[in-house]
């Protein structure tokens, strides 16, 4: 009798247990992973991955070039999710090198998405480094492998002109919008 009731005691456990393992959320961004996606996921893979979604391989016509092919990520309704970029072209076999997040659903630990603005970003993480380019800034967040492309319209009229100006991360206004949420591996 006891040993009938420890087996089915222990049965309950297990399955409670198993039963509280959740599935990984699909739009959750981590150093190392957007939703299913990870730092080693190699190109042949995307289709799996991607199961339920539409993947849309460019295939240069000039092979000798060999330049990197952004594969897109669609929702079968139409709504465009990602952008990857492989880091060998033509490979089945390269990793994804960057992942350019354009669907909004798909957010950091700290609820930072394309929808955030400059504001929320130096909130949640600390800047890394700004590069000043000609019409735009990249904030890069190395906690998170992320860079977040500001327009220059968005700073103030002084800072618009000068690529040669360091831009200090105090100088972006808050409400600058995200133009690229991009993550780097």
């Amino acid at each position: 009798m006891k040993n009938t009731l420890f087996t089915a005691l222990t049965c309950a456990i297990l399955l409670s247990s198993c039963a509280n393992e959740k599935a990984p959320n699909p739009f959750k961004i981590t150093k190392n992973h957007i939703g299913l996606l990870t730092d080693s996921t190699q190109v042949k893979e995307l289709d799996a991955i991607f199961v339920n979604d539409s993947v849309v391989r460019y295939i240069a016509g000039d092979e000798f070039i060999g330049s990197v092919n952004t594969i897109e990520i669609f929702e079968k309704s139409g709504k465009k999710l990602l952008d990857l970029s492989p880091r060998e072209a033509l490979d089945s076999t390269s990793v994804i090198s960057s992942v350019n997040i354009i669907d909004s659903r798909y957010n950091t630990d700290k609820n930072i998405s394309n929808l955030s603005t400059y504001k929320d970003i130096s909130e949640a993480y600390k800047i890394s480094k700004v590069d000043n380019l000609i019409n735009v800034i990249v904030v890069s967040v190395n906690e998170i492998n992320a860079s977040f492309t500001i327009d220059k319209k968005e700073l103030p009229a002084s800072m618009r002109f000068d690529m040669g100006m360091t831009i200090d991360p105090i100088q972006i206004p808050g409400k600058a919008k995200i133009k690229y949420f991009m993550v780097h591996w």
